[in-house]
């Protein structure tokens, strides 16, 4: 048995998933409402067939084999011990199990579209049953020591646990809360400069460039439309994004382009030789969301950055042309709170996030059920944000995770925008003057660090080993608090 053997098949079980992928890109972008149906039963098939080769025994039996192999060079050996992580655990599912996870994954998502429309979250009530259901089963089967939520998070973000998420949110509440708390005492920001209709075809347009200014590669990747942005990796050189747009709004179509931007740029950055092998996949959620969350907040809204776009905006957008830049920047980074988790400001986001994940937490503990969980939401959203909810699209229909099945995911946006602010700390301490850089437009330096720092080694670190690598200690939320506290000093003018 040879990991040229080992290749092969690790190779053709992500050839499958990458086209499991293609599949589901097209049902979100393209697929007509008729196809739904044959497209999930295809999906289902593809997800067996995968299940099959990454559970069977003669793959077990190469992957303890090559365990073995002291000849292996670190990656090799790095790539076999995840392998066989993941086909521990893949065994522990059987293929009805899977099959079935897919159909009611893909029957979910067309009735969340439908829900959404109707402004009915009754609509999508009985799927997302479904999807606790097979949640708290996904979990016993994969095991966990505390609390079943674990189990979960732990597809997201290895060995992350409800105790650790506890202390991290815990810490980062008080913080957050004294932060708005002193804003909303002061002078308000007016973000009223960003109204402006602008058609979908000038936004998407203007979306392009500025994944272009951000160092995204078309020749490897194209943008369009979906209900969710998202972005998705069809395998070395086929990385996609996807936008939404607001006519009425452009700020809708730009934050979701430079976030799924950030993540695009670190499947674009990942090592194509280990094409379908954990050393050529991301680290992590949590990993994945920093490099989003990096690109969205700390480049996108910051004023060094635009010093350098914003004629070119201003040019997009004609009603921009009377509006300084310190008065756009001052916009865009606006400090209240509101109803959209995509379009919610650096600091309200984590509330948004918390709000998601106490809610999964109790879900799947069986403290809350599927009845009381709307409920649940809108009076989590007036005490946390004293924001009332007026319908169900703009609530608890809002976000797509729950009709794909992700329960567990929600923790890592959080945990992305902390590790973003550590690693931006680093990247300027190692680089010769950052913010000038971005002042003439030059992004390229900013994602070469990324790129050799974080993304070409793919998954041969755990999260907080590279972090601790890159930075010289494990995740600090104190980077992201003492970030926010200096930023919004000097646009509310006050001392935080």
């Amino acid at each position: 048995m040879s990991y040229s053997e080992y290749l092969t098949q690790t190779q053709q079980i992500a050839d499958i998933h990458h086209s499991i992928a293609v599949l589901s890109w097209d049902k979100e972008v393209y697929l007509p409402v008729k196809g739904a149906a044959s497209r999930s039963r295809q999906i289902a098939t593809l997800s067996g067939v995968a299940h099959d080769m990454s559970t069977s025994d003669s793959y077990g039996d190469l992957l303890r084999s090559l365990a073995e192999d002291d000849s292996l060079s670190e990656v090799e050996r790095r790539n076999i011990a995840l392998s066989l992580r993941n086909y521990n655990i893949a065994t522990r599912f059987s293929r009805e199990f899977v099959e079935k996870k897919s159909a009611i994954v893909s029957a979910s998502f067309h009735a969340w579209l439908e829900g959404r429309e109707q402004q009915d979250f009754h609509v999508f009530k009985p799927h997302l049953e479904k999807i606790v259901e097979l949640s708290r089963e996904e979990s016993e089967i994969i095991g966990y020591s505390d609390h079943p939520y674990d189990a979960l998070l732990d597809i997201y973000e290895k060995d992350l646990t409800v105790k650790r998420l506890e202390e991290v949110f815990g810490g980062l509440k008080p913080e957050l809360h004294d932060i708005i708390h002193q804003i909303r005492g002061a002078e308000q920001v007016s973000h009223d400069c960003l109204a402006g209709k602008y058609s979908t075809s000038v936004q998407m347009d203007y979306g392009e460039k500025i994944l272009r200014a951000m160092g995204y590669d078309f020749d490897a990747g194209r943008q369009d439309l979906a209900a969710h942005p998202f972005s998705i990796s069809f395998g070395p050189g086929d990385q996609r994004v996807t936008t939404r747009v607001d006519e009425s709004d452009f700020s809708y179509m730009l934050w979701s382009t430079i976030h799924e931007g950030g993540h695009a740029l670190y499947e674009q950055g990942l090592p194509a030789d280990q094409y379908g092998l954990p050393c050529g996949s991301a680290i992590s959620l949590g990993i994945h969301e920093s490099q989003s969350r990096l690109w969205e907040n700390h480049v996108g809204r910051n004023l060094d950055f635009w010093t350098s776009q914003y004629h070119e905006m201003q040019r997009t957008f004609p009603h921009l042309q009377s509006v300084s830049l310190e008065d756009y920047y001052r916009a865009i980074n606006r400090i209240s709170p509101g109803k959209i988790r995509t379009e919610a400001d650096e600091l309200h986001y984590h509330y948004h996030v918390m709000i998601r994940y106490e809610i999964e937490r109790d879900l799947i503990s069986g403290d809350l059920s599927v009845d009381e969980v709307n409920d649940r939401w809108r009076a989590d959203y007036r005490d946390a944000l004293g924001i009332t909810i007026d319908h169900d699209t703009e609530g608890i229909l809002q976000d797509i995770h729950w009709s794909h099945g992700s329960i567990g995911y929600f923790p890592t946006y959080t945990l992305g925008s902390l590790y973003a602010a550590q690693f931006y700390d680093q990247a300027q301490e190692d680089l010769d003057d950052l913010p000038a850089q971005l002042r003439s437009g030059d992004t390229s330096q900013l994602l070469t660090w990324l790129r050799s720092h974080i993304h070409v080694h793919g998954q041969l670190y755990d999260a907080e080993e590279l972090c601790e690598r890159i930075t010289g200690k494990t995740l600090d939320p104190a980077h992201f608090i003492s970030y926010a506290r200096q930023k919004w000093s000097d646009i509310y003018g006050i001392a935080l």
